[in-house]
């Protein structure tokens, strides 16, 4: 056989290829610094609708945003318009994105409606539900792929070393002289360094504020959220929001219009966080002794509106749980709460220990530990198998009030009650994210626990879904004082 020779051009043709593969298979992925998002849950009342929004992460953009409302027992079936909409406008840009509509019509079996609408910019969002008369406005956020500097020097030393490594192989193979192919080797050496260096210092790097979550989202911050440097670990520097209601009759109840502002300077409070799947939870206790959980509708900056579905005569008390971005979770008391009518409405009956029977699900209450000195816990069975569903992210709740005085209506007792509460029984924590309601895979056990410092009378009111239909069950506690149990003790 006849030996062919090979040319300098032909040798270094060869060894690029062989470069080229080996880069293509070894070089490391391009990466966007983490998640893209994360499903947001957002519970709404929504006129008479009890309502849980899932809006879906946002992958790509422009792309598809999924829209998930589900609904509970009892919800009204209807048509009810979603649109997105951008609301945030970049520094020189005269708009930013284009809004997105649909209609999804909602039936009236329980369970979740599907619709897809188009985002087309990252930044703040708002999606908006409008059934015609009511309105919610959920804040939201279509994030941008971020690359630490960090991450982007590793990326970029590796880069450099293989484009020095083919600088370097093509001047071996082509040059005369030995020590022209040492000058891009070199390079080669410190561009790897330099990405070892960065490689190492990305798991140490500290992330950059999230938009919408430790700071105000803009359409600036979302694309480059490392522009505006690095966050102190805590703040704590905005004050106590300030509740107001205002309450309407209306044949069903009481139409409420609720306004947060900033305690300090009187402006609306519109930096509210999604805290446990809601914006705002209010708890209102009736005159009889009843419990409305609910989560109003988000209709403007720092306003609200919410139907309490209530005929009972009498004084209502009210608060609000809600969780400010820079100033942590906080409890609303309302000062003056609300009336309706101008007769009075009896006390409910309300049980302790013992097996009662809630929207045809058998419930057994126990409880431990009814002093001062110690923990109370509260355990709760909702049926017999493992089909409760997440609520509001947990398997349940209990909200608490009291002591209460005797002499006064329930609503006007826990009105002037010192001890309001709210203690859950969590969701157990797996790699998949926060499960939503459809997910029926936990129960019949719930448990509660909650240290009672003041003696007297409570009522305590156990959470749970299941088939959809959120079960709400009213406890009586009467807790003694440490000197009472001691007492009790000595006998």
């Amino acid at each position: 056989m006849r030996n062919q020779r090979h040319t300098p051009l032909a040798r270094f043709s060869a060894v690029l290829c062989v470069v080229v593969a080996l880069l293509s298979g070894a070089a490391p992925a391009w990466a966007d610094g983490g998640p893209a998002g994360q499903d947001v849950h957002v519970a709404q009342t929504l006129g008479t609708r009890e309502l849980t929004v899932v809006v879906r992460a946002v992958e790509v953009v422009p792309g598809p945003l999924r829209v998930n409302v589900i609904t509970h027992a009892g919800t009204p079936a209807g048509g009810i318009r979603l649109s997105a909409a951008p609301t945030g406008v970049r520094s020189g840009d005269d708009a930013a994105g284009s809004p997105s509509e649909t209609r999804l019509d909602l039936g009236a079996e329980p369970g979740s409606y599907d619709a897809d609408l188009a985002v087309d910019v990252v930044g703040p969002w708002e999606l908006v539900l409008d059934d015609g008369e009511h309105t919610g406005r959920i804040p939201f956020v279509v994030p941008a792929p971020v690359v630490s500097p960090v991450q982007s020097l590793s990326q970029n030393g590796f880069l450099a070393a293989g484009v020095l490594l083919v600088l370097a192989i093509a001047t071996a193979v082509l040059s005369r002289r030995a020590w022209v192919p040492l000058i891009p080797a070199a390079g080669v050496v410190a561009a790897i360094a330099v990405g070892v260096v960065g490689a190492l210092l990305t798991g140490l790097a500290p992330p950059p504020p999230r938009p919408g979550v430790e700071l105000d989202a803009t359409v600036d911050n979302v694309r480059d959220p490392y522009a505006g440097g690095a966050l102190a670990p805590q703040d704590f520097s905005r004050p106590p929001a300030t509740l107001v209601v205002a309450a309407r009759p209306v044949p069903t109840g009481a139409d409420l219009a609720l306004t947060v502002t900033d305690g300090s300077s009187g402006a609306p409070a519109d930096d509210l966080l999604v805290h446990d799947s809601a914006l705002v939870h209010l708890v209102v206790v009736t005159p009889s002794g009843g419990l409305r959980h609910l989560h109003p509708a988000r209709t403007g900056p720092g306003t609200y509106r919410v139907l309490v579905d209530s005929t009972e005569q009498g004084h209502y008390a009210v608060s609000a749980e809600i969780a400010r971005r820079g100033g942590g979770v906080q409890l609303l008391r309302s000062a003056t709460g609300f009336d309706l009518g101008t007769g009075t409405t009896a006390p409910a009956p309300v049980a302790g220990d013992g097996p009662r029977r809630i929207g045809g699900t058998d419930v057994v209450v126990r409880t431990e530990g009814l002093d001062t000195a110690g923990a109370t816990t509260v355990h709760a069975r909702f049926g017999t198998g493992n089909d409760l569903q997440p609520w509001l992210g947990m398997v349940g709740h209990m909200i608490v009030v009291g002591p209460l005085r005797g002499g006064q209506d329930v609503g006007r007792a826990a009105q002037d009650a010192p001890v309001w509460g709210h203690v859950h029984h969590m969701v157990p924590t797996g790699p998949g994210g926060q499960p939503d309601e459809t997910v029926a895979a936990y129960g019949p056990d719930t448990t509660f626990t909650h240290h009672f410092s003041l003696p007297g009378r409570y009522l305590v009111w156990l959470q749970a879904e299941r088939h959809y239909s959120v079960l709400t069950v009213p406890v009586e506690l009467t807790i003694t004082g440490r000197e009472d149990a001691e007492r009790e003790e000595g006998r």
